[in-house]
């Protein structure tokens, strides 16, 4: 591994920080005015279009995707520092449309969209000028077995009839929300992984209808995770990604960038969490003296420091992996990290609001809101329990193959 980087990608980075530093962090909060008196907690902050401006002008614009003709063409090693940077504050992802679910979505139709597809829809995608949703989690069943998903889509002529209920669907309550990519079952008797499929239904489809929005931890997230009706909801056949049987294969393919992009920018707000603590420990004095002067206060944050070095090099790798034999080679890996690096940052953002007291759980500070949605990743792309187990069956097989071998 060379933990290097290439000059473009230092380049980028640079300006990132200078973008951050100069418009992003002040905005901070403008945002969180606007979302304030905006007459509905579901709104489209007016800084945010000018956040996006001025990162077009930058050349700081779809960052994650690889392809340089509508990305920025980097690696996932050279994408690694630059999430991390935008992983600081909640607004960054959005103003260089490097925003989840946007980001896998436009992954989706880039590997696997029709012209069509792309032109309708990945295009507005790529230029920020349309929000979208994957629709794939449900109320009904256990979704952390996405072979249990129960929405039907049916082929009825030269349409597809979609049933069913979905829920925690990001975006969903977004003003400027346009389209979903949605999960069901095509053909319940085909073999397990080949029942699904993914249509495209654009959020204005008769029959859709958008049951509520649900809250984090009591935050109603402005772009909304919502619980969606679909009752004979009619799309054209045209609609349909890649084929009848897909879906599930497809959902692999978008997950795993996914879920490391999310660690990358957790690592960024686990970084600013650090930062918060050593300030706010400096700055307050207790009995006497500073509070960083006590023996615990300076074990949390030598031990906050080391964990998040650990977190940040299994990403790297991971990263890595991902770059040199693919991502269904890193599979073990992805899953590693999905489970190890949001309870490591989780970690670090709860000693952080220890140690800012009652400030901690306000809204004074970012640290409450960013507990609230690091604890979301550990449901979110799969729980911890499902990424243990899908590591340790590998684990297992890796050891008996060993004791095997040995016996020869």
């Amino acid at each position: 591994m060379d933990f290097g980087s290439s000059d473009r990608a230092t380049e980028l980075r640079d300006r990132l920080q200078a973008f951050m530093g100069e418009h992003v962090l002040p905005a901070e909060p403008v945002w969180a005015e606007q979302i304030r008196s905006a007459p509905s907690p579901h709104s489209h902050p007016p800084v945010i279009e000018q956040l996006k401006a001025e990162a077009k002008n930058r050349g700081l614009w779809n960052l994650f995707l690889s392809d340089a003709e509508h990305g920025a063409g980097l690696t996932n090693c050279e994408y690694a520092p630059l999430a991390e940077i935008m992983g600081r504050t909640w607004i960054a992802a959005e103003a260089c449309n490097c925003n989840a679910p946007d980001t896998g979505n436009m992954e989706v139709l880039h590997e696997f969209g029709t012209p069509e597809q792309k032109q309708r829809w990945l295009a507005p995608l790529l230029a920020g000028d349309i929000r979208s949703a994957f629709a794939m989690t449900e109320p009904d069943v256990a979704s952390s077995d996405a072979t249990n998903i129960a929405m039907q889509i049916k082929r009825d002529g030269d349409s597809y009839v979609l049933n069913g209920r979905k829920w925690w669907i990001t975006n969903a309550m977004h003003p400027n929300l346009a389209i979903l990519i949605v999960m069901g079952k095509t053909d319940p008797s085909a073999p397990a992984y080949q029942q699904q499929s993914m249509v495209l239904v654009p959020i204005d489809t008769p029959g859709l209808e958008v049951v509520r929005s649900l809250p984090v931890f009591g935050y109603h997230d402005p772009e909304g995770h919502g619980e969606l009706l679909f009752n004979d909801v009619r799309v054209p056949i045209e609609n349909i990604i890649a084929g009848e049987g897909m879906g599930f294969l497809i959902a692999q393919a978008r997950l795993g960038p996914g879920r490391i992009h999310h660690c990358m920018r957790a690592i960024g707000a686990a970084e600013r969490a650090l930062e918060l603590m050593c300030d706010r420990a400096d700055e307050r004095e207790t009995f006497g003296k500073p509070v960083s002067h006590n023996a615990n206060i300076r074990d949390w944050i030598a031990e906050s420091r080391i964990e998040l070095e650990m977190a940040r090099l299994l990403v790297l790798k991971t990263a890595w992996l991902m770059d040199e034999v693919g991502n269904q080679h890193a599979r073990i890996e992805i899953s590693g990290i999905k489970f190890a690096v949001p309870e490591i940052c989780l970690k670090i953002v709860d000693r952080a609001i220890q140690v800012h007291g009652g400030g901690g759980v306000s809204d004074d500070f970012p640290l409450a809101a960013m507990y609230a949605h690091l604890r979301t990743l550990r449901l979110a792309d799969g729980p911890d329990e499902v990424h243990k187990l899908s590591l340790a069956r590998q684990e297992l097989r890796r050891q008996r193959d060993r004791r095997k071998a040995a016996q020869v």
